[in-house]
């Protein structure tokens, strides 16, 4: 198990063991680089803990912890949970801050406690067999355990081609679940507790907090300021992504007032369509960061992939997270292990055009027959020619989709939704009989209940935005498993938990002014960038699809995935669907949104069938020597 993960430790391996449990850990040394081995354990070794993350206020807790009695052995941020918990028992994870998935394992209660952070930057996945809990950071850890059997979940897989990605605790794989964000596991014999310690809140519509904007640009500018300085703590050296938005930047521009020498990583494009470095170079030349680039290729996306989807172990919608993962091994192979970046200010500062296309389609459901209205949504998608040149009643027939439902709690996302849902004509006649009646939206308003029902338009669609697409896909596909494949640790300043309940408490505008996105940020920051970075549209992480897969590099791995044997293998789609799709990929005419996405879908899922569920357990099995062994009698 823990060999099948040691791309996330590859520094040091460590076991614990007795006769009720045995856990263990494969570690990325950043803090404590001597006496940080795990598991790790209090003073009378009555409780051990396995660790991976990062918690950043560890400094402070550990000096409130001394004042209080507690002995450390280490100078490890691991070290500080154990005492925490013989404090606080399972409310010790309200004063962490930080990303983290942990187990601990109490031997005078018998009790395993395990939790994840706030907004699931780590990954934390479980399943029961007959006789056993087994849990890991990765499910082809779980794989591992003899008494699992890997098999797709149709239902999790409905819900993928709905909303990028399955709905928590749902995982791509039968009976095998993830923990939620925000929540922590206790099990003791046979009772096991899942609940949550956190959750994402709003104030209900006309109750958010009452100050000048003015007040609130120097609060956040304080807030994200600190954020960055936390994440700068470790005994290794500390680099940065900067991509050219103004997301990356600002970080960039934080830490170059503490650190002098700052090293920036970047990624381009061979295709003009999806490349930033023009933005890159700017921002390079005005920060005056320490830079190291790649160009990545749509031959590189193709032959990665199968890389990247063992990586993932689900199915995605996009080719984004491949170039992600090039970005890592560059990073890795430059000396770094750990790189700050900016995700998480879109989701909380209300970054993405699905924000402003909600506050559209509800200024134009109040003149439902507006000539005008509709054709704001031009202003939105600049980079897709398809849409600028579309008529007012293309636009209609497109955006007009329960254009009058502005009170829906899921009204921002359902044209998404229903777009990606489309992938699903492409499934096969015995998929359709697995799913059923079931219906993935209708399941998520079940599981929504009515806390969004007061809030305003914007906030529901960012509570969406952050608990669906950031946690379930964002942070995972494109952010935790790109970076780990090399090794590579992200910390995300915009995600620490005090500048998102102070970001979710603003009044909408304070985000979005108008079509202007993330105005605070911008505000924050006008004078420590370029104007042109800071006014700059929003422009989404793109990458290509069909070019990647069709190309004289790549289209034979392509034929041989989407060959009738090995869609009817996998039995998830139809395959001369697929080998429609595939062979209009090949001719060079340009494929619709719903088709690119249908075409990563169905190439990234016959990978997850294939690496998971067909070949998994013919690989040769993989061994690794623990440098730390605890074994104990158990009684």
């Amino acid at each position: 198990m823990l060999a099948l993960i040691r791309h996330r430790g590859p520094d040091e391996c460590g076991i614990y063991q007795d006769g009720r449990l045995a856990m263990g850990s494969v570690r990325l040394n950043i803090i404590d680089l001597a006496t940080g081995r795990q598991p790790i354990s209090n003073e009378d070794n009555s409780i051990w803990i396995v660790f991976n993350g990062e918690i950043y206020n560890y400094l402070e807790l550990m000096v409130e912890l001394e004042a209080k009695g507690h002995t450390f052995r280490t100078a490890s941020d691991t070290e500080v949970i154990v005492h925490l918990y013989e404090e606080l028992g399972a409310e010790c994870v309200q004063q962490l801050n930080g990303q983290f998935a942990f187990a601990l394992w109490d031997t005078r209660t018998e009790t395993l406690f395990l939790a994840r952070d706030r907004v699931g930057i780590r990954p934390l996945f479980y399943t029961r067999t007959a006789d056993a809990l087994i849990f890991a950071s990765e499910i082809k850890a779980i794989l591992a355990h003899p008494g699992v059997t890997p098999q797709l979940d149709p239902l999790a897989l409905d819900q993928i081609f709905t909303f990028w990605a399955p709905l928590t605790p749902q995982t791509a794989f039968r009976e095998i679940y993830e923990l939620p964000p925000g929540h922590l596991m206790v099990v003791s014999g046979e009772r096991q507790e899942i609940r949550p310690y956190w959750q994402l809140q709003f104030p209900p519509h006309g109750r958010a907090a009452s100050r000048k904007v003015e007040d609130a640009v120097e609060e956040f500018r304080t807030l994200l300021q600190d954020a960055v300085r936390l994440r700068l703590r470790a005994d290794v050296p500390v680099g940065a992504y900067l991509s050219g938005g103004i997301d990356s930047c600002a970080t960039a521009a934080f830490i170059k007032r503490t650190q002098s020498n700052l090293r920036t990583f970047s990624i381009g494009f061979s295709d003009p369509e999806f490349d930033e470095s023009a933005y890159q170079r700017q921002a390079v030349e005005y920060l005056g960061t320490q830079h190291t680039s790649i160009l990545c290729s749509q031959a590189d996306i193709g032959r990665t992939f199968p890389e990247v989807i063992w990586h993932t172990e689900t199915p995605i919608l996009r080719t984004a997270p491949a170039p992600l993962f090039l970005l890592s091994r560059l990073v890795r192979d430059s000396g770094y292990k750990v790189v700050v970046t900016g995700e998480g200010a879109d989701e909380m500062l209300a970054g993405y055009n699905i924000f402003k296309e909600a506050l559209i389609r509800q200024f134009w459901a109040r003149q439902p027959d507006s000539e005008f209205r509709p054709l704001l949504l031009h202003k939105l998608y600049p980079y897709l020619p398809l849409m600028q040149r579309a008529g007012r009643n293309v636009l209609r027939t497109f955006f007009g989709y329960h254009l009058g439902n502005t009170a829906d709690p899921i009204y921002s996302h359902t044209l998404r939704w229903r777009n990606t849902g489309r992938i699903k004509q492409f499934f096969s006649p015995a998929m359709r009989e697995q799913i059923g009646n079931y219906n993935a939206v209708d399941d998520l308003r079940g599981r929504l209940g009515p806390r969004l029902q007061n809030w305003p338009l914007l906030s529901r669609a960012q509570y969406l935005e952050t608990n669906i697409f950031m946690s379930g896909y964002l942070l995972s596909s494109q952010g935790d498993r790109m970076a780990m494949a090399h090794s590579v640790e992200g910390r995300y300043p915009f995600l620490d938990h005090r500048l998102i309940e102070f970001c979710a408490h603003l009044p909408p505008r304070f985000k979005l002014r108008g079509l202007t996105e993330k105005l605070l940020l911008k505000r924050a920051v006008q004078d420590k960038l370029p104007n042109a970075i800071v006014q700059r549209s929003k422009q989404p992480y793109r990458a290509p699809i069909a070019s990647s897969f069709c190309g004289p590099e790549t289209l034979d791995a392509t034929q041989e995935l989407l060959s009738a044997a090995a869609v009817e293998a996998a039995g998830v789609f139809s395959s001369p669907a697929a080998a429609r799709l595939l062979r209009k990929a090949q001719s060079g005419r340009p494929l619709s949104e719903t088709e690119g996405m249908a075409l990563v879908g169905i190439l990234s899922t016959q990978l997850v069938h294939r690496l998971f569920c067909q070949e998994f357990h013919q690989q040769p099995r993989q061994t690794i020597e623990p440098v730390h062994r605890v074994i104990r009698q158990y009684s």
